[in-house]
């Protein structure tokens, strides 16, 4: 059994065999993606933000166990390991704790204290360590001489070792550091003469609030101020506080020499323990504001990766511009770019000969979807294609990243004779045709969905995007004949060496039609066809199940299904009559359980069904431009990114507009999130504007009509309705008229 297992099942409420199982297939090479989908029976069913907690848990776990060994090492070698000393460091739960303990042995540079000793101060100290009734000028003057001049400079050396022992009392850290946790507050000030240069950092220009309620986005904007230099930081609970707490520990009667251990304590409090712990807490609290920060990062990315696709249709796709043009180019239902063009839309001499292009070019291409996008004109563009009653559907398309994919050696392969703007426009069809195979092409940090991204620690940003471009490529699958090498290099088991192995064998022989032949491709060994073949899907191949979900392991179970109905795989595959007559409890077995049979029968009834959701329809409101939007108007608008504090919602001005959490629903909402969703379509209200600065504050609830009231049925006695003001005046109006 693996050490951590037992650790790490009451963390997250499993049992300690799934635990176990987990961190054993994880050592085996299996994929987080591959364990999650086809090793339910032997982790019972748990899914992959589970798997990959336990596999994070794991981590954390081995990097204390490494520090505790070196800790014990090198105590150990310097010959102050005691059995006393050994429980503690056993009995440490957290690496700080572990500091704690180490800290008096921790090889250190010559200290205050460490001086102090060498004049021989220490007895001094001890004298005043025990507060016992004396003439503390009287006991300081045994110690004058060359070095010590005064009984000052002898108590103050004596404070200096006083001071870092306090420093070094691991049990005090550990109450000091409860008080931190309970009641320190963090602070920021403006640092004087920089108010006009940090005047976007105005709100914390004299801010507050306790660390153990401060969210994420405002830790990340403080730190920001702070980094560039404008603004002061503090973390600290009230001094008072924490010199009565190292007080209590410390002053054990009221006499001279007490009013010295008030002076040393206040000067460990000070210069030791606070800035030790502010730089702990800072960087406990960084880490945590950047989880949370990646964790709405990566729910973003996840949304629009598993966008709905328009999938395979032929596609008009257009780059708006005003002096240089609409690029535009007709795909065709593979993505394969057939045609480029240049129209101008925006000159009005020049409308007739763009018109005519897009209905010749809409006609010869046979195109059944235009898609725009929605960046500089693309409103105007739409206005434009949508004024030519084309019969077709328009789309507008969020451009975010498509000049970055355009730039990109990516772009450069797969598009050597053409320029950035063909690129581009390409990009934006294919983002329509399909989200998740056109965004695995950019960098997810140049989509535009993230929050303070570039505060964050940049490694633990790339791993956890990284990680949930994975899961969303596995969930869909993949098109083993059509992929690019960058989708597949996102495959379970695939890297991007194998992928670029797979997309030659494939140019090779022209298309797979067995999964089998997977085994061929250079470096792709057992282990690797394991992880992967699930995943990969073969439409028309030879084997019916290679469309599928299916992993090929379990061909022979299905092909038996299939026998013991007497009925071919080919009939069986899809036909919910056959499937339905299916008793799973006769093919359950070691190596099959029911988790896995039931996903197996799933699978058969609609093998390789895509979970997206359909494309819907969208329109805007007849507004272009921030000028053209007004307080109260209630207009349609798309979810373009969540963040903690709020929703941004495009309206279709080029300035997506701002709603507050507050103002998401009639109900206490703490995260967007649990009310909304990338893309999602729905009415905003207007309630701020500020056409200066390009701001526009929104209001989903208001935009609503109030909720209808449902009277409550009583028998007796009967309800009184009170007339309105309507009814009264429709009242008064009948009787006059008479």
């Amino acid at each position: 059994m693996n050490l951590f297992a037992s650790q790490i099942a009451p963390l997250l409420n499993i049992r300690i065999s799934q635990a176990d199982t987990v961190l054993e297939l994880l050592a085996d090479g299996a994929t987080i993606p591959f364990i999650a989908r086809y090793r339910k029976d032997r982790t019972g069913g748990l899914d992959e933000v589970q798997i990959q907690q336990i596999q994070e848990h794991a981590g954390r776990l081995k990097e204390f166990a490494e520090r505790k060994s070196v800790i014990e090492k090198t105590i150990t070698e310097q010959g102050k390991m005691t059995g006393q000393l050994q429980s503690e460091l056993d009995k440490a739960l957290t690496i700080a704790e572990l500091e704690d303990i180490y800290l008096p042995y921790k090889p250190k540079r010559r200290t205050r204290a460490q001086m102090a000793r060498e004049l021989g101060l220490q007895p001094l100290a001890d004298l005043m360590l025990a507060q016992q009734p004396a003439d503390i000028f009287s006991e300081a003057g045994r110690f004058l001489g060359e070095k010590i001049e005064t009984t000052e400079d002898a108590l103050q050396g004596a404070r200096d070792i006083i001071a870092e022992t306090i420093n070094e009392d691991a049990a005090l850290r550990g109450r000091l550091r409860k008080l931190f946790e309970d009641t320190a507050s963090f602070q920021s000030r403006i640092i004087a003469g920089k108010e006009t240069e940090g005047i976007k950092y105005k709100d914390y220009f004299d801010f507050s609030e306790p660390v153990h309620k401060i969210p994420s986005h405002r830790i990340l904007a403080v730190l920001r101020g702070f980094l560039e230099g404008v603004l002061r930081l503090s973390i600290a609970p009230l001094e008072e506080e924490a010199l009565e707490l190292i007080g209590s520990s410390y002053i054990r009667r009221m006499n001279d020499w007490s009013d010295q251990m008030r002076k040393a304590i206040k000067q460990a409090y000070r210069v030791l323990l606070q800035p030790g712990l502010e730089t702990e807490f800072r960087t406990a609290l960084k880490q945590r504001a950047d989880e949370d920060a990646i964790h709405v990062f990566e729910e973003n990315l996840r949304q629009l990766l598993l966008g709905s696709p328009v999938g395979s249709k032929r596609i008009m796709a257009i780059d708006p511009g005003y002096r240089t043009g609409c690029k535009l180019v007709c795909l065709d239902e593979k993505g394969e770019l057939k045609h480029t063009a240049v129209i101008y839309v925006h000159e009005p001499n020049r409308l007739p000969e763009a018109e005519r292009s897009v209905r010749g070019l809409v006609k010869q291409f046979d195109i059944q979807v235009i898609a725009i996008g929605d960046g500089t004109a693309g409103r105007e563009t739409e206005q434009f294609i949508k004024k030519m009653q084309l019969g077709l559907p328009v789309y507008m398309v969020n451009e975010d990243g498509a000049s970055v994919y355009s730039a990109s050696e990516t772009a450069r392969e797969e598009f050597p004779d053409q320029d950035v703007t063909v690129r581009g426009s390409v990009s934006i069809g294919r983002r329509l045709m399909d989200p998740l195979a056109e965004l695995v092409k950019i960098d997810p940090k140049s989509i535009g969905v993230g929050q303070y991204q570039h505060d964050v620690n940049q490694a633990r940003l790339k791993e956890r995007l990284d990680q949930t471009v994975i899961s969303c490529v596995n969930n869909v699958g993949v098109n083993l004949n059509t992929a690019s090498k960058h989708l597949l290099s996102y495959v379970s088991g695939i890297g991007s060496a194998t992928a670029d192995n797979i997309v030659k064998y494939r140019n090779e022989i022209g298309k797979f039609t067995d999964r089998r032949q997977l085994l061929k491709v250079a470096r792709l060994g057992s282990k690797a066809f394991e992880q992967s073949a699930g995943f990969l899907r073969i439409k028309d191949g030879v084997h019916p199940l290679d469309a599928s979900a299916v992993h090929p392991e379990a061909y022979p179970l299905v092909e038996r299904m299939a026998k013991d109905l007497g009925a071919d795989l080919t009939s069986l595959v899809g036909n919910d009559t056959l499937i339905r007559q299916i008793d799973p409890a006769r093919y359950v077995n070691e190596q099959v359980g029911a988790l896995t049979l039931k996903d197996i029968l799933t699978e058969l009834r609609k093998p390789g069904l895509d979970p997206r959701s359909e494309l819907e329809p969208f329109e805007f409101a007849n507004i272009y431009k921030i000028e053209d939007v007004s307080v109260g108007m209630i207009v349609p608008g798309m979810v373009t990114n969540l963040t903690r504090f709020g929703a941004f919602v495009d309206i279709g001005v080029k300035q997506d507009g701002l709603v507050h959490v507050s103002e998401i629903a009639n109900r206490y909402i703490a995260d967007p999130s649990e009310a909304l969703k990338l893309g999602q379509k729905l009415m905003v209200k207007v309630l701020e504007l500020d056409v200066a600065r390009k701001r526009i504050a929104l209001s989903i609830k208001q935009a609503e009509a109030p909720p209808a009231r449902t009277a409550v049925k009583k028998s007796r006695p009967a309800p009184v309705t009170e007339p309105t003001v309507e009814d009264a005046l429709a009242a008064l109006k009948k009787k006059f008229s008479k």
